[in-house]
């Protein structure tokens, strides 16, 4: 998905500007940029494989894996070719990697676990998130804007992705389809905006960061999910910590 968001950028940035009063005439612009459709439709396949990830194993080891995309987006941006990285970012994208083989590491063995969460804790949850995203794209805040709808948008991602884990779990469940659209394209929409208005790596790279250590906390907090004991626990809170370190 990493690739397609520096496709996205590219696309985005050449538009003019998208604005959520005129959302169909934005929805337009996007719709004829080919370039913009051949990333959405790389990000698309992406998530239908995540979505898989989701159904075979806790939400917490999906999106550790999924974090460390922030690794492969920041060579994208330089086309391959590492030199071009600040120290800064040469230093994330080897933490993210050293982040993958602990997680690696850790799991050699574990049977990971996970369990069904209670309604009350997952309203609050995903209202919480969802009204953070929303206070974001509404208030001018002192950040830069590319990195405040980047925020905002890695909130509402982050609703759609735990929606999708509860959706995996099937019954009643299923009603959490309705949060999952409705963040996934709210989403979407705002991500845009930010590539707009920065880099791909600012605006993607922050909304990477937060879908996956928003989710990874909700893995513990809202699902139950359990360390393993012993040194693979600890090899795996070094590697969660690691992976998301990389992605601020």
């Amino acid at each position: 998905m990493n690739w397609a968001y520096t496709k996205e950028h590219d696309a985005v940035a050449a538009l003019p500007p998208l604005t959520a009063r005129r959302p169909f005439r934005s929805l337009g612009l996007l719709l004829r940029s080919s370039g913009w459709r051949v990333g959405f439709a790389s990000e698309t396949a992406g998530w239908l494989v995540y979505v898989i990830a989701l159904a075979l194993a806790p939400l917490s080891l999906v999106q550790a894996v999924s974090a460390s995309g922030i690794a492969v987006l920041a060579l994208l941006v330089v086309h391959g070719h590492p030199s071009r990285l600040s120290i800064r970012e040469r230093l994330a994208v080897g933490i993210a990697l050293i982040g993958l083989v602990l997680l690696s590491l850790s799991l050699v063995g574990a049977k990971p676990t996970s369990h069904t969460p209670h309604g009350a804790g997952v309203l609050v949850w995903l209202g919480a998130a969802a009204g953070a995203a929303i206070a974001l794209t509404a208030v001018r805040i002192p950040f830069s804007r590319a990195a405040a709808l980047g925020l905002a948008a890695g909130l509402l991602f982050s609703d759609g992705d735990i929606s999708a884990k509860l959706v995996s779990l099937g019954g009643i469940w299923l009603v959490a389809l309705a949060p999952l659209i409705a963040c996934y394209a709210a989403g979407t929409g705002v991500l845009q905006a930010a590539f707009q208005h920065g880099s791909a790596l600012t605006a993607a790279g922050i909304a990477t960061l937060v879908t996956n250590a928003v989710p990874i906390a909700a893995g513990f907090v809202l699902f139950g999910e359990a360390l393993p004991r012993g040194v693979q626990g600890a090899l795996q809170i070094a590697a969660f910590a690691s992976i998301v370190a990389s992605a601020g």
